[in-house]
């Protein structure tokens, strides 16, 4: 446990220690601030106004909440996946550089190393998560706080379990990869990638039908969901107490993959809890499996006297 520590602390000290590493872990945060500031937030405001019946009187600071709910939810379920990336990026390097195999010289064992990764890459993604978290929780307070204690408890488990996810994914492919080009094209595709594919960037209800058959394998597409549900509850229960039809709240929800339905079955946030929970454990499975200690068979002795 010593040796595990010990490799954890140095993992965590390299990444806070390169700070090219570090800010390039914070990209996608402050890509998704500048996006939604300039563009996106503009646009999802003037749809929720013009959805707003006109002999109904909804103040700006219910739809100010709205958009930063929603905006809170997408940098979150992005953040957690993308950052894990980023922060993992010592595991390959360590094979690129030879470290690696200096660390396995030493009475090390594979798996305790494998394991020192994983720990080392949850504590610097949630550490990175719960800093744009933060920033996130004192925009809203600012904009349009609707959030209740629950609510605030929920985020904060939901960023957990989304970290998790990244991690033990990240974990996975990275444990494949050999070179800094491979290193470089993963981390291209999953940061100009996942934000589409889990509906962080555009609501999965704007796409094509069959596309979002596909996205509804996706564990993703129900993490973002349900990060959704807890930071636009507060704001929507505020929008139909202010006189907003229930058909023109349900619609919003809809829009914004708030409810989701596979294949005509609605699913429920707790539902999409157990999705994204289940699919942590078989990640953390895979995983498991992969870094096992294996026993090398002892080679036979074909030179034998005759």
């Amino acid at each position: 446990m010593t040796q595990f520590f010990k490799l954890v602390k140095r993992n965590v000290k390299l990444f806070f220690k390169d700070k090219g590493l570090f800010f390039t872990s914070l990209i996608t945060p402050l890509i998704l601030l500048v996006l939604y500031g300039t563009f996106l937030g503009n646009i999802f405001k003037d749809s929720y106004v013009q959805s707003v019946p006109e002999d109904v009187n909804i103040p700006a600071r219910i739809i100010a909440g709205l958009v930063s709910g929603q905006l809170f939810a997408s940098i979150l379920a992005v953040s957690c996946v993308t950052v894990a990336f980023c922060s993992n990026m010592l595991m390959v390097q360590d094979k690129i550089t030879g470290v690696r195999k200096d660390l396995l010289i030493s009475p090390l064992n594979k798996h305790t190393l494998a394991l020192s990764y994983f720990a080392a890459t949850f504590i610097t993604t949630l550490t990175v998560c719960f800093f744009a978290c933060a920033i996130c929780f004192v925009y809203t307070a600012v904009v349009g706080w609707y959030f209740s204690a629950a609510d605030v408890l929920l985020i904060l488990v939901d960023v957990v379990v989304l970290t998790l996810f990244g991690t033990l994914l990240s974990s996975i492919v990275n444990g494949f990869l050999e070179t800094q080009g491979q290193l470089s094209a993963v981390g291209t595709i999953v940061s100009s990638v996942y934000g589409f594919i889990s509906g962080a960037y555009m609501p999965v209800a704007t796409f094509g039908k069959g596309l979002q058959y596909v996205l509804m394998f996706l564990p993703s597409t129900y993490g973002t969901s349900l990060i959704k549900n807890h930071t636009m509850r507060g704001a929507l229960s505020a929008l139909a107490d202010a006189g907003m039809p229930t058909e023109a709240v349900s619609e919003i929800k809809k829009f914004n993959d708030l409810n989701l339905s596979f294949f005509g079955n609605d699913v429920s946030v707790l539902a999409m809890f157990g999705i994204l929970l289940g699919t942590v454990i078989l990640l953390l499975g895979i995983y498991v499996l992969i870094n096992l200690p294996r026993n090398k068979k002892p080679k036979s002795d074909n030179n034998k006297n005759i």
